[in-house]
């Protein structure tokens, strides 16, 4: 498998792993500049040379994969019979310098409703590096035709045409991926606040509407659901920061789109 290969089936597993490249090579290597290797948690892809270096290399990756927040760093390696290493001798003669960079798993965001407003969030968080998926009832909202103008996204788009029961999608998100509930029917909202809830693993909960929206939904969640007020908590609503009052739609996805960054930001800690 190319390192390549290996990177997109560690983002398709949504797990986190390091790229491992040797950097620079002074005199003889085993591996030229440019060589790679992929690090899971078990399993690794490719190769720098063997030997020590390679072993060390990976003991380094693994401990970045156990950290949070870990940064791209460096590592220098001497190859000759006066440096032993924790995993032998490596008598090449030369010197090597091995980057290793992190690829941590990217946020997930679940948009319900592809209305105007969903529509311009999508095309925003379409640019930053996530898994998005949009789901909506209706066939027209998430058609590929609608959908093209993501065709360029940085992000893995996943469209979900439900046409019953779109709080199903919830049972297949990843554990941590953050959730928007603004379709276009209120029992729709109403059903997918309940089923969050409901749901274990989720990140955030937001459900666009008035106070007078929420008023109502806190009430049928608490009488209906049986969901206690700390539960019920878990739904931020209005979403998007307070400092942004604009109603056209592209205000409303900014203003929710930069609450989402901050929630990155804060899960990466």
């Amino acid at each position: 498998m190319t390192w390549v290969a290996a990177v997109a089936r560690l983002r398709e597993r949504r797990e986190t792993g390091v790229l491992v490249t040797v950097a620079t090579v002074r005199g003889h290597a085993p591996r030229k500049a440019g060589a790679k290797l992929v690090v899971g948690r078990t399993e690794t892809w490719g190769s720098i040379g063997g030997g020590n270096i390679e072993a060390v290399a990976i003991d380094r990756a693994r401990e970045l994969i156990a950290a949070r927040g870990a940064e791209p760093e460096l590592m220098d390696f001497a190859l000759n019979d006066k440096v032993s290493g924790p995993h032998g001798v490596q008598c090449c003669g030369g010197a090597v310098t091995v980057l290793l960079e992190p690829l941590p798993v990217v946020p997930a965001v679940a948009v319900f409703g592809i209305g105007h407003v969903g529509m311009e969030l999508a095309r925003i968080l379409s640019r930053h590096e996530l898994d998005l998926h949009l789901v909506d009832t209706r066939p027209e909202m998430v058609s590929a035709e609608r959908l093209s103008v993501l065709s360029d996204a940085v992000a893995q788009v996943h469209a979900h045409h439900v046409p019953l029961l779109p709080e199903e999608v919830l049972a297949e998100l990843a554990p941590g991926t953050h959730v928007l509930i603004m379709t276009h029917d209120h029992a729709e909202d109403a059903a997918l606040c309940d089923a969050a809830l409901r749901t274990p693993g989720l990140g955030s909960i937001g459900l666009i509407g008035s106070s007078a929206k929420w008023a109502r939904f806190r009430k049928r969640l608490a009488d209906e659901g049986g969901h206690d007020d700390i539960t019920i908590d878990r739904i931020k609503t209005p979403i998007g920061l307070p400092d942004i009052t604009g109603k056209e739609p592209a205000t409303i996805a900014v203003s929710v789109a930069a609450s989402l960054l901050l929630a990155f930001e804060a899960d990466r800690g």
